[in-house]
């Protein structure tokens, strides 16, 4: 052997996926990224999110765990929480204190959501006030097309559920921006003052009625139409949740098309590989669950967060339909020999803002999925860090299985960094590590990812319930 060859076969390096992907491969490829595209454009919020998963789920012959006296291997079920989370299970034929595969993403992304009392009139326009929900740049929220999506109840008991601004036919909503020959004063402020958090207010209408003694002519056209069209008030924002989303669609993006471009990418590129793996998943020897789950992008707090009792219940009772009973020691020994994939995405090396990433120790897109050993910010806080005998066990269940993958930080050590739902399932004492999909322009209202490494996710996903 040369000293060349030598040293190649003793060195680490990089690998492009269209290098090693087969004509058949990158046709299964195609095929996943346009199932992908069309549960990004049918689930923009993590409600729409639960209901496509669990139409998905059924027509895979999931059923409602709820619904479901007893379990045996080879059933497979679903539970949701609150309309916002869904975990899903197929029983494997090991008994389940051997330990649970879990692959955990979330569903839940940066957006504006409307104000408890939004509506106002100013300068003869109508407009909804909103707060920011998760990291934006909140300039890249101004003069774009938005959608509006939500549920709200009525004062009369009805469910009214929004979705406006998706259908060629729908109007959309913007959030105005200053024109350069008046932005003096703002283009002199950092970028984080341009835009103030309470000046992203939605423009909804000019329009006024003819009225008598009405002050407030265009917001008394809305309220007629929004109690013509759909029977509310504005007392009822109060109690509404309603999210303002961007309104285009997911698309192919450059010449080749080997990217593609959508909102919610953050993470619901992983919440939709998650859950295609748990879907294509059959006759495990582990029991396999996928979980998707809500608010991540603000702390994973609340009753549909990572750190509510939603998925400790749901094994529980997993456990207790399996077996008959479901004992201090049964839940013990099964979370103790379980394991978990932080289904979360990665920060790709952008050609454009090169210097704030470590290159050696960063993730590049179309290079595979990436193994995140450790997130959180400067000296790890916040971060689980998975161990060495976990790190190396799932390499060589990769390798195995052909995966492409790669190693990767958040961004330089001092740089910033970021968290996942990884350090709650830690802190229940379950092997973890983050294995998701390199993003450019995360948190934009339009992220990008390569075809390859979706489909690298998913396959990893594939190979972590069957070997693990």
């Amino acid at each position: 052997m040369t000293d060349k060859e030598q040293f190649e076969a003793l060195s680490y390096k990089r690998r492009n996926a269209y290098e090693v992907m087969s004509d058949s491969e990158i046709s299964e490829m195609n095929a996943l990224c346009n199932e992908y595209r069309c549960f990004l454009d049918a689930g923009k919020t993590e409600r729409e999110c639960v209901r496509e998963s669990v139409k998905l789920a059924e027509e895979y012959g999931f059923k409602n765990l709820d619904g479901t006296e007893s379990l045996k291997p080879g059933d497979r079920v679903y539970k949701i929480n609150r309309g916002k989370n869904i975990l899903l299970a197929v029983i494997g034929s090991d008994d389940i204190t051997s330990g649970i595969n879990l692959v955990g993403a979330h569903i839940d992304s940066p957006r504006l959501d409307l104000k408890q009392n939004p509506l106002y009139e100013s300068c003869d326009m109508a407009l909804l006030k909103t707060h920011y929900y998760g990291g934006i740049k909140k300039y890249q929220w101004t003069a774009i097309p938005l959608a509006m999506h939500g549920v709200v109840y009525t004062e009369s008991g009805e469910t009214v559920e929004l979705n406006i601004g998706e259908n060629e036919d729908d109007p959309v909503f913007c959030v105005t921006d200053l024109l350069p020959h008046l932005a003096q004063d703002q283009m002199s402020k950092k970028m984080s003052e341009g835009i103030e958090g309470e000046n992203l207010n939605i423009l909804i209408a000019g329009m006024p009625v003819k009225a008598k003694d009405v002050s407030e002519k265009v917001k008394f056209a809305v309220l007629k139409y929004i109690n013509e069209k759909y029977g509310m008030k504005e007392r009822d924002f109060q109690t509404a949740e309603i999210e303002i989303v961007p309104a285009f669609k997911a698309k192919n993006v450059g010449f080749d098309g080997s990217f593609i471009g959508a909102y919610g990418q953050d993470d619901r590129v992983c919440g939709f590989t998650t859950l295609k793996s748990i879907l294509d998943t059959k006759s495990p020897k582990k029991t396999a669950m996928a979980i998707l789950v809500d608010k991540e992008e603000i702390g994973s707090m609340g009753n549909t967060g990572m750190q509510s009792a939603f998925f400790s219940m749901a094994v529980a009772e997993v456990i207790e339909k399996l077996t008959g009973s479901c004992t201090v020691t049964q839940y013990n020994k099964t979370i103790a020999n379980s394991a978990c994939m932080s289904s979360d995405v990665n920060a790709g090396v952008d050609p454009n803002y090169e210097s704030v990433s470590e290159k050696k120790n960063a993730s590049f897109c179309n290079c595979g999925v990436v193994l995140t050993k450790y997130t959180g910010a400067r000296g790890k806080s916040g971060s689980s860090d998975a161990s060495a005998e976990f790190v190396s066990s799932l390499a060589r269940i990769m390798d195995a299985n052909g995966v492409v993958w790669q190693t990767g930080e958040l961004g330089k050590v001092d740089q910033g960094g970021g968290g996942t739902i990884a350090q709650y399932v830690a802190n229940l004492n379950m092997e973890v590590i983050d294995c998701g999909v390199s993003v450019l322009s995360m948190h934009s209202p339009f992220e990008i990812t390569a075809k390859t490494d979706v489909y690298m996710a998913y396959r990893a996903y594939m190979a972590f319930y069957k070997d693990r």
